[in-house]
């Protein structure tokens, strides 16, 4: 079973899942969450909309915001719209956003982000094969890659990316300084 089949499984289950578990609150649903001991972001290196190679590690010394999605997933497409605006603040404010597409075809992205007006990067994984390496749960799932290229922060499931405390939890990260090795 390929990947893009496998993340449509594991959001459907979840989803019947959250029909019946009890809802939290939109609070709750606005967290990140610290990932353990900070692990190194995978390199990912996709295309953009228009064919052009992107590299998670060009981006080395920025925060990244790295967001896995797919166009049939309802808590993706929801979220898009806050990601637009989210992107309008954090561009200012120099950090990088990618949304990664996992599979489906290239015409119902631009399709779909067309809808929404959508200039930040978007990738195109059709393989499926770039969350390798990556905590990913389900889609959507986000995470904040810190300066030194690490892992800091990820959301399961959707979120209003404008939301301010989001935006503050991001740009701390650009005043986080870089782990210095004990002196011999």
């Amino acid at each position: 079973m390929n990947l893009a089949k496998l993340l449509f499984l594991m959001a459907m289950i979840a989803g019947a899942a959250l029909m019946i578990a009890p809802q939290p609150s939109h609070a709750e649903m606005q967290l990140l969450h610290k990932v353990p001991r900070t692990p190194q972001a995978p390199n990912v290196e996709l295309p953009d909309l228009d064919g052009k190679m992107i590299k998670l590690s060009d981006f080395k010394g920025k925060v990244v915001l790295v967001n896995f999605w797919a166009t049939w997933c309802p808590p993706c497409r929801k979220e898009i719209p806050s990601m637009q605006r989210a992107w309008k603040i954090l561009e200012k404010e120099d950090v990088m956003m990618l949304a990664i597409h996992i599979g489906g075809s290239m015409d119902k992205i631009w399709t779909f982000l067309t809808d929404y007006d959508v200039d930040f990067p978007v990738l195109f994984d059709a393989g499926g094969k770039s969350p390798k390496g990556w905590p990913l749960v389900g889609l959507p799932t986000s995470f904040v890659v810190d300066t030194q290229g690490r892992i800091a922060l990820r959301a399961i499931g959707g979120r209003e990316w404008d939301d301010p405390k989001l935006i503050q939890e991001i740009l701390v990260l650009k005043k986080v300084p870089a782990t210095v090795p004990p002196s011999p």
